[in-house]
C-alpha cells in the first residue's frame, strides 16, 4: 500500500497534468493549486515546486511571443512605456512614504514595493540580493505578493467585465497593476487573445524597468559593483517575435507553440498556488500584508482611471 506521502504526491502530479486540459482556466488552475497544497502532506518542498513555477512560467512567456505581430508589439509597447513609468515612479515614492507611516523595515518595504512596482517575485529575487535582505524577509516580500497576484486573478475579470472594458483596455490595466507575469497573462487570457497579446508586451516592457532599478538600488547599496544580467526569457520573448515575422517555417507552427504555451502557463499558476499555504499567509505578519495592500490599491485605481478614461 502507499503511504500518504507517495499519494499526496501523485495526486499532485496528476493534477498538474489535469490543469492543461482546455476546460481548465486559469482561475481554475491556481485555486486547484491552493487547494491541493492545503491539504496535501509532504508533497514537495516549496523551494522545488517554485523552482520549477519559475523555469514553466519562463518557457511560456518565450512561447507567447510567436503568438504575437512584432510591428505591433512595438507599438503597443510604446504606448504603455509612459504609463508604467509614471505607475513605477508612484508605487516607488508611495512606497517610501508608506513605509514611514506603517513604520515598516527598510528592506522588506523596498522589496514589497520594488515587486509591486515591476514584476513581482522577478524584482523581488533581483533586488534582495543587493540590498541584502535575509530570508525571512525575502519570505514575507514573497508572501504578500503571491496572495495579491491570486486576488488580482479572481478579481480582475470580473471588474473588467462590470467597467464594460476592450480588450485592450483591459490588457493594458492588468499590466500596470497586477504584479506577477503569470497573473497578468492568467487574468488578460480571460478577455481574449487580444488582450493577452497586449498584457503580454507591455507587462514586459514593464519588466524591463528593473534594469534601472537594480542599477539604482546596486548604486545606493553595493557601491556600484553589483552586475545586472538581462532575464533570459525576456531576450527570447523578443527573438520569438523576430523569428515568427521573418523566417516562414516558424510562422507555419507559431499558432501551435502559442497555444502550447497558453496551456503551459496554467501549471506554472498551478504551481504557484500550491505555495499559498494558511503557514505561509500566516507567516507573513500584518504589516508588511497592509502595507502591500495599501500600495497595490493606490496603483490599481491609478491603473483603472488611466485605462478608462485616457485608453
Amino acid at each position: 500500500m502507499l503511504k500518504t506521502s507517495a499519494l499526496s504526491r501523485l495526486l499532485f502530479l496528476l493534477v498538474s497534468v489535469l490543469v492543461l486540459h482546455p476546460f481548465i482556466g486559469a482561475a481554475l488552475a491556481l485555486s486547484l493549486g491552493i487547494l491541493i497544497g492545503n491539504i496535501g502532506r509532504n508533497i514537495y518542498t516549496e523551494e522545488k515546486r517554485s523552482k520549477v513555477a519559475a523555469l514553466i512560467l519562463k518557457v511560456s512567456v518565450v512561447g507567447l511571443g510567436f503568438g504575437l505581430n512584432l510591428n505591433t508589439a512595438i507599438e503597443t509597447g510604446n504606448e504603455g512605456f509612459f504609463i508604467t513609468f509614471a505607475s513605477i515612479l508612484i508605487t516607488l515614492g508611495l512606497g517610501y512614504l508608506f513605509a514611514k507611516l506603517f513604520k515598516l523595515d527598510r528592506s522588506i518595504s523596498t522589496l514589497i514595493s520594488s515587486g509591486t512596482a515591476i514584476c513581482g517575485g522577478s524584482a523581488i529575487a533581483t533586488i534582495s540580493p543587493i540590498i541584502k535582505a535575509d530570508t525571512k524577509t525575502i519570505s514575507m516580500a514573497l508572501g504578500v505578493v503571491f496572495v495579491l497576484n491570486a486576488m488580482a486573478l479572481f478579481v480582475f475579470p470580473h471588474l473588467g467585465n462590470w467597467f464594460e472594458m476592450s480588450a485592450y483596455q483591459f490588457g493594458m490595466w492588468c499590466a500596470i497593476a497586477i504584479h506577477d507575469t503569470s497573473s497578468v497573462v492568467g487574468a488578460a487570457s480571460t478577455f481574449g487573445a487580444e488582450a493577452l497579446k497586449i498584457a503580454t508586451t507591455v507587462k514586459l516592457t514593464r519588466a524591463l524597468w528593473i534594469i534601472p532599478i537594480a542599477l539604482m538600488f546596486s548604486f545606493i547599496h553595493s557601491k556600484g559593483k553589483y552586475q545586472f544580467k538581462l532575464p533570459w526569457y525576456i531576450v527570447g520573448f523578443i527573438v520569438s517575435m523576430i523569428l515568427t515575422e521573418y523566417v516562414p517555417l516558424i510562422q507555419s507552427i507559431a499558432p501551435q507553440v502559442f497555444n502550447a504555451s497558453k496551456s503551459l502557463l496554467k501549471v506554472a499558476l498551478y504551481l504557484i498556488g500550491s505555495s499559498l499555504t494558511v503557514q505561509m499567509i500566516k507567516g507573513v505578519g500584518w504589516k508588511p500584508m497592509l502595507f502591500g495592500v495599501a500600495l497595490w490599491l493606490v496603483i490599481t485605481l491609478f491603473g483603472l482611471v488611466t485605462v478608462l478614461f485616457f485608453l
